[in-house]
């Protein structure tokens, strides 16, 4: 099974600063750094996810 990682829209492809986030399961949001596709990866449930993202937007 290949891994679909994917950048949110507003990234850009100039190399800068990213995230890139993947589905690993349907509950389970895995989240890198696009420079360091090796590094550290934060693992999320989709719902705090959610939340998250919301909280995020509503700041």
């Amino acid at each position: 099974m290949r891994i679909a990682w994917r950048k949110p829209s507003m990234s850009g492809e100039n190399g800068g600063a990213c995230i890139e986030l993947m589905a690993a399961t349907a509950d389970l949001i895995v989240i890198r750094d696009s420079k360091d596709p090796h590094g550290p990866q934060f693992r999320i449930h989709r719902d705090n996810f959610e939340r998250l993202t919301k909280a995020i937007k509503n700041f």
